[in-house]
């Protein structure tokens, strides 16, 4: 294990030495091979085909096609992926009164992030706020704040906020100490228990922009998919909802979009108000919710989940009331 385990981390220096990049930046707005090195091919057999490459310098160079082929996704270095993208101010926005339970959110950032089944950045659960009120969804990825705690603690700068408002964590630096994961207010943290088999074949190289592949001893969590944001897409939360609960964008821009609609951010949050979770903290969250009126949808279609799901929230006193009535 921990030879397997050497070698990935080995793989990782390697590729970061090599600063190979590749791929359309929308956002950024170019596209662009970064820092190609004489060596880049070392490790694969040379197709034979060269292809001319534009280095950030502005020279043009000749390599060997399998050494993009090695890497056909945009990478951004870890000095890059600590700034941010420039000039944006992420937020999201979630409605309550939508939320159904679908659960597409979560499927679509497990799928997207390489989680394993029981690993969630994104965590649906069931509030209620006292016995005489009614339930409702409450989908939970990390909020971002701009007053982080976890960035506080950490000893080794492996969490770190970006200018964009993007909170990440580098797993080159973490040292798993969980300083962070006690000091989330959210419970937005993970540890991550396990060596991850699937990563081994290096396909996708490592930047804290994509947290893939995960490492063995270190903190995982939603980091509002920064790799597909250069390429002008949603999270795959946001994209992937039914219901179209989850709304993205710039505040700089003060536009949100859930990929149906885009209207203006803070006409949104005065005209439905809008609240941060816990803010009374002081952390200044940039996830923002609409409260759960006037909903579109019965509480019961949530129901129509895993039998393990449905036992998350058996401390709900309307599940509990549900479960003796026999309807779920």
């Amino acid at each position: 294990m921990k030879k397997e385990n050497s070698k990935n981390e080995q793989n990782r220096r390697k590729f970061l030495q090599l600063g190979l990049l590749s791929g359309m930046t929308a956002l950024a707005g170019n596209s662009l091979i970064q820092s190609l090195q004489d060596d880049a091919s070392t490790d694969s057999e040379d197709s034979g085909e060269k292809v001319r490459v534009l280095t950030p310098d502005g020279k043009m160079v000749e390599v060997d096609a399998a050494s993009l082929n090695k890497y056909p996704e945009a990478h951004i270095p870890p000095a890059e992926a600590r700034k941010g993208i420039p000039n944006k101010k992420f937020v999201m926005v979630i409605d309550l009164a939508k939320c159904k339970n679908a659960r597409k959110c979560v499927e679509a950032c497990q799928r997207g992030h390489k989680l394993d089944y029981h690993e969630e950045f994104m965590k649906v659960q069931l509030i209620q706020n006292n016995d005489a009120s009614e339930p409702y969804w409450f989908p939970k990825p990390c909020f971002h704040c701009e007053e982080p705690p976890c960035v506080t603690v950490c000893p080794t700068g492996a969490t770190f906020r970006r200018e964009d408002n993007i909170v990440l964590v580098d797993n080159n630096r973490c040292i798993g100490c969980k300083f962070c994961i006690t000091s989330c207010p959210y419970s937005a943290r993970q540890f991550n228990w396990s060596h991850k088999e699937k990563f081994e074949d290096d396909s996708t190289p490592y930047s804290p922009e994509t947290g893939v592949p995960g490492q063995e001893g270190t903190v995982i969590k939603c980091d509002f998919c920064p790799d597909l944001l250069r390429e002008g897409k949603l999270p795959y939360c946001a994209s992937s909802c039914p219901m179209g609960v989850i709304y993205f964008g710039d505040k700089n821009e003060d536009l949100v979009t859930n990929g149906e609609e885009t209207v203006r951010f803070s006409q949104l949050i005065n005209d439905r108000g809008g609240y941060r979770h816990l803010e009374h903290l002081g952390t200044k969250p940039n996830v923002y919710y609409l409260p759960a009126v006037n909903r579109q949808l019965p509480l019961e279609r949530g129901f129509d989940v895993e039998e393990e799901v449905i036992e998350r929230y058996k401390e709900v006193p309307y599940v509990q009331e549900m479960k003796k009535k026999g309807k779920i």
